[in-house]
């Protein structure tokens, strides 16, 4: 299995931002209200990236230092978690990312300021998640002197 690619990751960030301001736009011109974004969707990113950090650093160890033998389904599946985080990650970021853009010239008026930093903040912590799920991923490689492992 290769590695995640930075192009596609970069892809789906631009992909998200095109998405996030389009949706908004939609909304908008049938005459609705652009939600307000909850604090608990930052918190729960927060979340998640510490979890897949403390996962990649956890597989790290064990893996690429200690170099212990992984089940194969719980390598399987740390680096599917990994995969998907890092793909979510970065298509949360350009959502969160457009939907802040959208409310970037109305920064004077108080819904839309926080709008911006509501989306802004989460779209900063989706690039965590994002990295986090790359260092697991990376955690999850064989060492070079596979031979060497029990």
């Amino acid at each position: 299995m290769r590695p995640t690619s930075r192009r596609l990751l970069v892809a789906l960030a631009v992909l998200g931002t095109a998405v996030g301001w389009t949706i908004i736009g939609a909304i908008e011109s049938n005459g609705g209200v652009a939600p307000s974004l909850s604090w608990l969707t930052p918190v729960a990113w927060a979340f998640l990236a510490a979890l897949l950090f403390a996962a990649a650093r956890n597989t790290h160890q064990r893996i690429q230092l200690r170099r212990e033998r992984m089940e194969p389904s719980r390598a399987v599946f740390l680096l599917m978690l990994a995969k998907a985080s890092a793909i979510v990650g970065a298509l949360c970021t350009g959502v969160y990312a457009g939907f802040a853009l959208r409310f970037v010239d109305a920064l004077s008026v108080a819904g839309p300021r926080n709008r911006v930093v509501a989306a802004g903040i989460t779209a900063a912590i989706s690039v965590l998640v994002v990295v986090a799920g790359l260092l697991l991923e990376r955690a999850c490689r064989i060492p070079e002197d596979g031979a060497d492992v029990p």
